[in-house]
């Protein structure tokens, strides 16, 4: 079960592979944004069942984009150097 605030992982469409944020979950959808292509004005709504949870937790206070993309980069940025 995913919960506002996790970690994921994408694991199918066109940007599997990157990580993002979860926004807002339930009912089988979670509304995930990653701070540059998906800014968290307008979240991507994906079927869970496309998502892999992390155990990464981030704080549910302050978040912005600029800050969102410079928690994920450490994670993107290992995809790239593979």
């Amino acid at each position: 079960m995913l919960e506002k605030g996790m970690v994921v992982k994408s694991a199918a469409g066109h940007d599997s592979g990157r990580f993002y944020l979860v926004v807002e979950a339930g009912a089988g959808y979670a509304y995930i944004a990653d701070g540059k292509v998906r800014r968290l004005e307008k979240p991507k709504r994906k079927n869970e069942r496309h998502l892999r949870p992390t155990k990464l937790r981030l704080a549910t206070q302050e978040w912005t984009n600029r800050s969102l993309r410079e928690q994920l980069r450490q994670f993107n940025e290992t995809l790239l150097a593979d």
